[in-house]
């Protein structure tokens, strides 16, 4: 099994990802296949002694650059290093791509070259998030892919959210939440209230409506929104978490009796840390197309690569995309009425 890695993705030096590669492989003994710029990649691995038989190189000869449009350079860069390396997990050659490049160009290339799962009609990135149980973190999606859904869309979200806390959090019977307003039956605008009549109609573990104050309480384990929401939450989650570290910073600085208390709780504050780092997981899947594609942060660093390849084989090893698929022919009369529902808007 081999991974494809975007190495000149993102705003990182290309260091960054040869070095998570080198990592991958000799810790995790993952095979890796380093796309991009070949005679600068090769330059920096003759400082690295590695296993040739673990790691090999492709060459491309373009670079799409995180500003770039990603129709545009669909179109205009097609031996770019994600395009080739898409190109990889479409042959067969490799198993999964990992990019930490342009997002959006990741999303285009893969749905475009790799088209879409059948029975699934919009692709969605989903990504774990922590709860106050350390061993329980929850799905959330879809928090960027797609930003105006329909329901038939949100109730695939779920599908596909399902399958994939079955496959990375090892549950029997996910409990499935629909982010909204409030928990009440009835709430949030229509597209909401469809989907919610869907889910009630599925095979799925639905708990209902979930308010974003109670995602993290872990009482379910997916959160189903769209992307603009997703993403909002995504950021609030980020935010608010970084506005807490600060302010226990600031407050440990001002007195010598906080600076004695936070030595003594040093330990835990570094457990919550790591919960919330989202470095520890790697990247966020794009769940919907057919091969995994796992998109990272631009400024990710080694270790965040290292564990996005980790992530991008535990996904193909458990065979995600069948679960996908399994979930959908499961719930194909669901969706053909939401399908209905659509065409009737």
């Amino acid at each position: 099994m081999a991974i494809a890695v975007d190495a000149m993705g993102g705003d990182s030096p290309l260091t960054v990802q040869i070095e998570a590669a080198l990592e991958a492989t000799s810790d995790l003994g993952i095979e890796v296949i380093l796309v991009g710029a070949e005679d600068q990649i090769k330059e920096i691995l003759k400082q690295h002694s590695f296993d040739q038989n673990k790691l090999r190189v492709v060459n491309s000869t373009e670079i799409v650059a995180m500003n770039d449009s990603p129709a545009t350079a669909l179109r205009q860069k097609k031996n770019s290093s994600i395009k080739v390396a898409v190109d990889l997990l479409a042959t067969g050659e490799a198993d999964a791509v990992v990019s930490a490049g342009n997002t959006g160009a990741a999303m285009t290339t893969a749905k475009f070259v790799l088209k879409s799962v059948e029975g699934i009609e919009r692709p969605a990135i989903a990504t774990l998030m922590p709860s106050i149980h350390s061993n329980n973190p929850f799905v959330l999606l879809d928090i960027g892919a797609n930003t105006d859904c329909k329901p038939l869309y949100l109730f695939q979200f779920a599908l596909m959210g399902d399958a994939y806390a079955r496959t990375l959090l090892h549950l029997e019977n996910p409990r499935v939440a629909l982010l909204n307003n409030g928990e009440e039956e009835g709430k949030g605008y229509l597209q909401l209230k469809e989907t919610y009549d869907l889910l009630k109609q599925s095979t799925l573990n639905f708990s209902g409506n979930i308010e974003g104050k109670s995602m993290f309480k872990n009482i379910v384990d997916v959160v189903v929104c769209d992307g603009f929401i997703g993403n909002i939450a995504l950021k609030v989650a980020e935010g608010t978490f970084d506005f807490v570290r600060s302010v226990l910073r600031d407050e440990v600085e001002n007195t010598l009796l906080a600076k004695i208390g936070y030595q003594a709780m040093r330990g835990p504050f570094r457990a919550l840390q790591k919960r919330a780092d989202y470095s520890e997981v790697g990247g966020a899947p794009l769940l919907g197309v057919n091969g995994i594609v796992i998109i990272c942060h631009g400024s990710s660093r080694v270790h965040t690569i290292r564990n996005a390849i980790k992530h991008a084989q535990e996904c193909a090893d458990q065979k995600l995309n069948e679960k996908i698929s399994i979930e959908v022919s499961e719930n194909l009369d669901v969706i053909n009425k939401a399908k209905s529902l659509a065409e009737k808007v």
